[in-house]
């Protein structure tokens, strides 16, 4: 689908479709819902809305023909809710809902509204822009890779072709088209760590993973193998590795500006492209999605997709230690003792805690880069999906403002992170009698005790952990999502990147 942007007035658009919206409780449009209101003999107002009883309620959705009235075949009226609630969070999950929509009508060519609503939320064009490129291309996301042809040649028919948004003030088009351009970045490459989770653990692969990092334009990319990786020392991480017969890989990416350097980051992301639990096996229910404990380290990749293309002026360090965790006869076991990059040993309380133990080394590797900050995304503990479902992330770190500052961006993209504790109390959950610390401790605070245990493997570099097990995966539709993968935390790390 292209998004292109339109210098003129709503009524003059030639389309199938062509969206307008309305706040809830709004009697009589005003703006460019005034205008095509009016080009159709007050329909909207006069029927629409008195006899149909629209209310404008948030995604409520009203579609009426033109009768050759305006060159649009078709108008859909949608509900922005109450003016005083509205957000550009709205925009996006409004955005997604409409292509939704007009796919459903078998609309070609779709114009429509700015949203920016200028006369009542106040919002920037750019911003707009951005929110509304973001939600379309999130909402049209399908996967559909391994459809049959005649199914997919039947949804081919459903797609639309061009998105476009009509602007009559002329002064405004420079900032929709860069608002628009940010928002299919960002956009695209969400959906390309969707797909990249939505694919099975028999494609992506470790392997896969490093062919993916490699072929990005634009940055330095080194990829460690077995050997390499054992020259590393990272014992921790070649453990988890042992009982899979895909080789593990260690992927390191770096985006360097071409200017002044501001700030050095590094964004590590879990890597299990299986987690079957190892020895300590999952139910065949717990294991059903583990295709998807991946995810951090397929929005890593996305995120050094999109940075290539953004350019900030901040050097960004991606890694991932990928490898599968299997119950092979080589597998490591609970009771044994692990010795991590930072000479630190780890008694294995249980297999099924390997993401941790997998960071630990990923972690020691990224303080060696000598970066200013290390953000981690992991979909790292059930307990973290117990206490906070799967609208939120919880956000737990070594560093206060830079927590804020996530939290910050995360609203910002329309994402929930909460933060977590990481009280000292909880280091007595993973101690060791025979080692220096355990990689899992009792079944309370799991998602602190996993934050308390990365903590040792960060020094005295700024760290914050996500984890993203809650919304890596959903179960159903949510705002802008289909149900499946996510791509959590992907919009708040590069709008944290690009606050720099």
């Amino acid at each position: 689908m292209e998004i292109k942007i339109i210098n003129d007035s709503l009524v003059n658009a030639s389309c199938d479709v062509l969206v307008v919206n309305l706040f809830e409780g709004v009697k009589t449009p005003i703006g460019a819902t005034g205008e095509v209101d009016k080009a159709l003999g007050n329909l909207i107002s006069s029927y629409v809305i008195e006899k149909e009883n629209f209310k404008g309620k948030l995604n409520e959705m009203y579609v009426l023909p033109t009768h050759g009235k305006i060159p649009a075949d078709k108008v859909l009226l949608v509900g922005l809710g109450k003016a005083e609630e509205f957000n550009l969070n709205k925009i996006s999950e409004v955005s997604a809902k409409i292509i939704k929509k007009v796919k459903a009508l078998k609309a070609k060519k779709v114009c429509t509204i700015l949203h920016c609503c200028p006369d009542v939320a106040g919002f920037e064009a750019a911003p707009c822009a951005q929110m509304i490129a973001e939600g379309t291309i999130i909402g049209n996301y399908e996967f559909k890779k391994y459809k049959s042809k005649k199914e997919d040649d039947d949804n081919n028919k459903n797609e639309v072709e061009s998105l476009e948004i009509v602007e009559f003030d002329d002064a405004k088009i420079e900032d929709i088209q860069k608002g628009t351009e940010k928002g299919q970045i960002i956009a695209e490459n969400l959906n390309f760590a969707r797909d990249l989770v939505n694919e099975p653990a028999c494609v992506a692969t470790p392997a896969k993973l490093a062919e993916v990092a490699s072929s990005i334009e634009g940055i330095e990319c080194k990829i460690f193998d077995r050997e390499e990786i054992e020259k590393m020392e990272m014992g921790a991480f070649l453990a988890v590795a042992r009982g899979s017969i895909h080789p593990p890989k260690f992927i390191h990416m770096i985006y360097r500006p071409s200017g002044e350097i501001k700030r050095k980051i590094a964004v590590v992301g879990k890597g299990i492209t299986f987690d079957s639990g190892g020895l300590d096996i999952k139910s065949s229910g717990s294991m059903r999605n583990m295709k998807d404990d991946m995810s951090g380290a397929a929005n890593t990749l996305a995120i050094m997709k999109a940075i290539v293309l953004l350019k900030p002026d901040v050097e960004v360090h991606g890694i991932i230690a990928a490898c599968e965790n299997m119950p092979d006869g080589e597998a490591y076991r609970p009771g044994d003792i692990l010795i991590a990059k930072n000479k630190k040993t780890i008694e294995i309380d249980n297999t099924d805690a390997e993401g941790r133990v997998t960071l630990a080394d990923a972690l020691c590797y990224a303080t060696e880069q000598k970066v200013d900050e290390i953000i981690d995304m992991a979909t790292l503990t059930g307990a973290c999906l117990v206490a906070l479902g799967q609208i939120a992330s919880g956000i737990m770190g070594n560093n206060q403002e830079l927590i804020d500052k996530l939290i910050a961006c995360a609203d910002k993209g329309g994402e929930k992170f909460w933060q977590l504790p990481l009280y000292d109390d909880y280091k007595d959950d993973i101690k060791s009698d025979i080692a220096d610390m355990k990689n899992a401790g009792s079944r309370y605070a799991g998602a602190s005790t996993a934050g308390m245990f990365l903590k040792e493997f960060v020094g005295d570099t700024k760290w914050v952990h996500l984890d993203i097990a809650g919304p890596a995966f959903m179960d159903k539709d949510y705002k802008e999502f289909s149900k499946g993968p996510t791509a959590p935390a992907v919009r708040a790390l590069l709008n944290y990147i690009l606050s720099i």
